[in-house]
């Protein structure tokens, strides 16, 4: 599924009319494809539907809606409490409406119907509400009924994750030919309830999207029996020290259980039984000096190191070899990556993308989307910014949000993990935007496969490892 802001739903609504379909016809269409999905989810005549309508297009959009409810035999009533429409197109769907005898109200009723829908304000809407808005919001969040949002809860602002303290809390929102940006930012995305995205007839042309289970399955299928462990690419870690091995326990057991050739860790000299013990699988390189020879396929660097001179002066030497570069926890500067020499991908949380870009942690969080794009763009480099919905960012500008992962992956050492997941698919798939996209799924995957048979708070970071091989096998089965 895509994801598009408002500049873009703007502009593919003026590309429509300039290929002669009109603002009506596109109401029309949106109209009833929001008819049909809401008739796919429920039982629509055991409801009465009370639409709440505003005068611009999506109250235009929540018109249609009752005129098929209408005619399909659904009790429906239909209100306009901040006034009649007013846009040309809606204006006509309102005429329509009425000339079958359909009554409508200015006045909000006592109380709503069994679902209420929330057709008031769209991509469009100006933050702060003004209080007559707030009057209707607050009216329409008592009701007791089953609460449903037309493209986005009016009150959420569509590209970033700000919203109205009034805003419509949704237990459901049908979102219009894509998703908007906020449905993955906060606070915003509270407000949506379960999304489902309803196409209307226009071809896609945003380069965001929500990777899939179809999607990832391409990483994960099996390459043949004509295979060996050069096949898989070697890959390079160099994390861990003496006083954090588990760290480096974490990523390499993340990368040879997600499929990575052969593994060589290099850390400290003190860590290398305790990380043994957990990976046997992996070989391990003592000595200070990194030996950057051209066996390497794939280097991640910075899991449990701590951020120094040192570290830095590594990164340098990285930098400037070919092979792809897989940066997180202590090697995380802020740097300009202008004469790098290889693929780039950067692995903060957003204190550490605070610290990397010098935006406020705030800011990050609300324009996570946006603000990855730019670093991503600017740099050169892939981002994935980790929380919750991970972003994933190119530097051509494209990207991917992440839906799946729990609060189970809320503990120190998940982000080691993923960055043992992203270096075993690099080395596997060439293809490095499938590659990142496709671990970070599976390592949120792995997490809501917990949570399907345990209390999501009880997983540790190590059982993401183990639980690869299933989650994988779940993944193909769902394809």
């Amino acid at each position: 599924m895509y994801i598009y802001k408002s500049s873009q739903i703007k502009e593919a609504d003026k590309w429509a009319e300039e290929q002669g379909m009109t603002a009506f016809t596109l109401m029309e269409l949106s109209g009833v494809g929001l008819f049909n999905a809401i008739k796919q989810d429920l039982d629509i005549h055991k409801h009465h539907f009370t639409i709440i309508a505003g005068k611009g297009n999506n109250g235009g959009d929540g018109i249609v809606l009752a005129r098929y409810l209408q005619i399909a035999g659904v009790r429906c009533t239909l209100f306009f409490p901040l006034g009649l429409p007013v846009s040309a197109a809606s204006k006509a769907h309102f005429d329509y409406y009425s000339s079958l005898g359909f009554s409508v109200s200015t006045n909000l009723p006592d109380q709503s119907g069994s679902i209420l829908v929330d057709s008031l304000l769209g991509i469009g809407v100006k933050l702060p509400l003004r209080e007559n808005i707030q009057h209707v919001m607050d009216w329409m969040n008592r009701q007791v009924a089953m609460k449903v949002a037309i493209d986005l809860p009016t009150g959420a602002a569509s590209d970033d994750g700000d919203c109205d303290k009034h805003a419509f809390k949704a237990d459901r929102t049908y979102s219009l030919h894509g998703y908007k940006p906020s449905r993955f930012l906060f606070p915003a995305a509270s407000l949506y309830g379960e999304t489902k995205v309803v196409e209307i007839g226009l071809p896609h042309t945003s380069n965001w999207k929500v990777r899939s289970a179809l999607d990832v399955a391409k990483s994960l299928t099996y390459s043949g029996r004509n295979t060996h462990k050069g096949t898989f690419g070697h890959g390079l870690l160099i994390a861990g020290t003496k006083d954090m091995p588990g760290s480096a326990a974490l990523a390499a057991s993340g990368a040879v259980s997600c499929g990575a050739g052969k593994l060589t860790v290099q850390t400290e000299k003190e860590a290398v039984p305790i990380i043994a013990s957990h990976v046997p699988e992996a070989m391990y390189q003592i000595n200070p000096h990194i030996e950057l020879d051209h066996s390497f396929d794939a280097i991640a660097a910075g899991c449990g190191r701590p951020s120094n001179d040192k570290m830095e002066t590594l990164i340098e030497e990285l930098l400037a070899q070919s092979k792809p570069v897989i940066l997180d926890a202590g090697a995380l500067y802020p740097r300009s990556y202008a004469k790098k020499k290889c693929p780039i991908i950067v692995t903060p949380h957003p204190g550490e993308f605070s610290r990397m870009t010098g935006k406020e942690i705030v800011y990050v969080q609300r324009t996570r989307l946006e603000a990855a794009s730019a670093y991503a763009v600017e740099n050169n480099v892939t981002v994935v910014l980790k929380g919750e919905y991970t972003v994933t960012a190119f530097a051509d500008g494209s990207g991917y949000v992440n839906v799946t992962g729990n609060d189970g992956l809320s503990k120190g050492g998940s982000g080691d993990v993923l960055t043992g997941l992203i270096l075993a698919l690099v080395l596997r798939n060439k293809n490095i935007k499938e590659a990142v996209a496709d671990a970070v799924y599976l390592h949120g995957y792995c997490a809501d496969k917990w949570k399907e048979a345990y209390p999501a708070q009880t997983m540790r970071p190590s059982y993401i490892s183990q639980i690869i091989a299933e989650a994988a096998n779940e993944i193909l089965k769902e394809t």
